[in-house]
């Protein structure tokens, strides 16, 4: 059974700008800079924006940095 692009795209969870600055224990600004930057994908709803949760993810996993 394949999965159809709307039905992949329904299973998306998405976070509030709030949301991932919580998640990532950043102020919002950063999330915004983040996102105006490109760095962080993101979808406009209205005035505010959207960030899939496994961008998020994927994001802190390829920021992680180990020290000494």
């Amino acid at each position: 059974m394949s999965t159809t692009p709307e039905r992949a795209f329904a299973e998306v969870r998405f976070l509030t700008v709030a949301e991932v600055a919580t998640v990532m224990r950043v102020s919002k600004m950063t999330v915004y800079r983040l996102v105006h930057n490109g760095e962080l994908p993101a979808v406009r709803v209205g005035r505010s924006f959207r960030v899939p949760e496994q961008a998020v993810n994927d994001y802190l996993r390829d920021s992680f940095v180990e020290t000494a």
